[in-house]
């Protein structure tokens, strides 16, 4: 396989697995909803840094000690269940207590606090996917089936990262963008409550699933 045909069958293969709904189009599309444009894509750059982290250790080798470690491997798994049942369940007593403010602002905070900080939904979606093993060992064993020989693996490796989360990036802002049009039915309370309930819902079932589940 020369790069041209290896870049290419990657980017069919990527772009596939990116389209696939998910926990990281399922923390966008309700962020986007709830928050706002620009937190949406923030969380959607913090998702895109994760697979350019993974990309990196992936073809340092470092990410391959998932892959034979099963202390690691189970560390991870645990940390990054529990940080995303500790997502879901913010959502969810979000739904519950957020009261809405006079004149159509989103929700009502405590003293001293703001909300929607841009810079936490970037390192909430960086973390969801630093945490979630099953990635590392995705792209320990998917990308080194496109490595043509006589390339420079690590940065052959971070190219195609690259390719994957450019991708990323642009179905995060399409789904984004998408939303716009409804911007006045998302102005909603009961909607944004419910859109909190049912998403804090799936990321705790999400989480108690990656905490049980068995090794592929």
């Amino acid at each position: 396989m020369d790069s041209f045909s290896a870049v290419a069958a990657f980017s069919i293969a990527a772009a596939l697995l990116t389209i696939t709904p998910g926990l990281d189009t399922a923390m966008v599309l309700r962020t986007a909803t709830v928050e706002g444009g620009k937190q949406a894509m923030q969380a959607g750059a913090g998702v895109v840094t994760g697979v350019l982290a993974w990309g990196l250790l992936a073809s340092a080798g470092l990410g391959a000690v998932l892959t034979v470690s099963e202390v690691g491997y189970r560390l991870l798994q645990y940390l990054g269940a529990g940080y995303i049942i500790w997502l879901g369940a913010r959502m969810i007593r979000s739904a519950i207590r957020k009261t809405v403010e006079e004149g159509g602002a989103l929700y009502s905070v405590p003293a001293g606090k703001s909300a929607n900080k841009s810079a936490n939904w970037f390192w909430r979606g960086l973390m969801t996917n630093l945490l979630n093993p099953k990635v590392g060992v995705f792209y320990v064993s998917f990308l080194p089936q496109f490595i043509p020989q006589d390339v420079p693996v690590v940065m052959f490796s971070m190219a195609l990262a690259a390719i994957h989360a450019l991708m990323g990036l642009i179905w995060f802002a399409a789904i984004t963008a998408a939303t716009r049009p409804f911007t006045r039915v998302f102005h909603s309370s009961l909607f944004k409550r419910g859109v909190d309930g049912v998403t804090g819902s799936v990321l705790i079932a999400f989480g108690v699933r990656l905490a049980f589940e068995e090794r592929g």
